[in-house]
C-alpha cells in the first residue's frame, strides 16, 4: 500500500494565525523516515484575512478557492489504487475537501470526527463568522448554503460521529438534534469511558457503508498536553486517552479510509508538546498501513 501525506496549509478558518505552518513543521519532523510521497499545499502569502467582528462569513471566497483546489488533489491522490492518503492540517477547514475526496472515491462512507468543539454551527448562528464552526455541517451540507459547493455532495448525518466536544453553543445543540448527527460528549467519555465511546462510533459510522474517516482535532487534547492548537478548550483530555483511540484505530485500520490531522499551531505551542502528540498519531497511522499492506501480500502469498 503507497502512503501519501497531503500537507493542507491553511488557517482562513480561524481568527487565530498559525495553523497553516503546521504541515511544514510535521514535514520537518518526519520527511527522513517517512516511507511515502508527500505533497503540499499553502495559502497565498498575499491574502489578509478578515478581522472584522460583523463579518458572518470570514474569508469565505479563500477557503473555497483553497479547498477546492485541495478537493481536486485529493480526489485524484485517493483514487490511486492501494493508496493511503494522511491529510495534515492547517485548521479544521481542511478537513472539508479530505473527507468529501474519500466521499467521492468510495461513494458511502461514514466519518468519526474527533474535536474539543462542535462545529456544527452555520452561517446565521455563527458566534463570531469564523468559517472553522462550520466545519462538520458544512460536511454534512447542514445548511451552509454551498460551502462545499465544488463536490456538491455530503456524508448522511447519520453516518457522521462527533466525539470528544465540550462546548456546545445553544443553536448547535439545535443544529444536531434536527440534523440527526451522532455527538458523544467528553462527559459521556469521561462517565462510560473511551473504549465504550469508540465501539459506539465505528458501529454507528461503519455500519452499511464502504469504511470510515477519521479526522483528530487536536483540540480535543486539553491544552495542558496540548498548548499548540488554535481555539483551546479547556476539561479534555490526555495523552493516555490519545494513545488508547491510535491503538484502537491501528487495530481498525482495515474499516479506515482516510486519516486527518488538523489545528496544530505550531506558534502557540509550549516545549514542541502538541508538536511530539502531532507525530505520533501520524506514525502510528503509517505504521498501520504498512502493517496492513504486509498482510496482503502475505495473503495473496498463501
Amino acid at each position: 500500500m503507497k502512503i501519501v501525506l497531503f500537507g493542507a496549509g491553511s488557517d482562513l478558518g480561524t481568527h487565530i494565525d498559525g495553523s497553516k505552518l503546521g504541515p511544514t513543521q510535521i514535514k520537518n519532523d518526519i520527511e527522513a523516515s517517512f516511507p511515502g510521497e508527500i505533497v503540499e499545499q499553502y495559502q497565498e502569502n498575499s491574502i489578509i484575512k478578515s478581522r472584522n467582528l460583523s463579518d458572518r462569513k470570514k474569508n469565505e471566497y479563500e477557503i473555497e478557492e483553497f479547498n477546492s483546489t485541495a478537493y481536486e488533489k485529493l480526489v485524484e491522490l485517493k483514487g490511486r489504487e492501494d493508496t493511503f492518503v494522511i491529510t495534515v492540517g492547517g485548521d479544521d477547514t481542511v478537513s472539508i475537501p479530505s473527507v468529501l475526496a474519500s466521499k467521492k472515491v468510495l461513494d458511502d462512507i461514514g466519518l468519526i470526527y474527533f474535536t474539543g468543539s462542535c462545529l456544527y454551527d452555520t452561517y446565521k448562528t455563527s458566534p463570531n463568522g469564523n468559517m472553522r464552526d462550520l466545519t462538520i455541517a458544512s460536511i454534512n451540507d447542514y445548511k451552509t448554503e454551498g460551502m462545499n459547493y465544488y463536490a456538491n455532495d455530503r456524508v448522511f448525518p447519520g453516518k457522521t460521529v462527533i466525539i470528544g466536544c465540550r462546548e456546545m453553543t445553544e443553536s448547535e445543540n439545535e443544529n444536531l438534534k434536527y440534523s440527526g448527527v451522532n455527538c458523544i460528549t467528553a462527559k459521556n467519555i469521561k462517565e462510560e469511558g473511551i473504549e465504550d465511546a469508540l465501539e459506539k462510533a465505528f458501529k454507528l459510522a461503519v455500519e452499511k457503508t464502504k469504511g470510515v474517516h477519521i479526522v483528530f482535532s487536536l483540540g480535543f487534547i486539553d491544552p495542558e498536553y496540548a498548548p499548540g492548537v488554535s481555539e483551546p478548550k479547556f476539561d479534555g483530555f490526555d495523552e493516555t486517552i490519545v494513545t488508547t483511540i491510535h491503538e484502537y484505530l491501528v487495530k481498525h485500520i482495515d474499516l479506515i479510509v482516510g486519516y486527518d490531522l488538523v489545528d496544530f499551531n505550531p506558534l502557540r505551542d509550549e516545549d514542541r508538546k502538541t508538536e511530539q502528540i502531532a507525530v505520533n498519531c501520524i506514525a502510528s497511522m503509517v505504521n498501520a498501513a504498512q502493517t496492513k499492506e504486509r498482510l496482503e501480500k502475505l495473503e495473496k502469498k498463501y
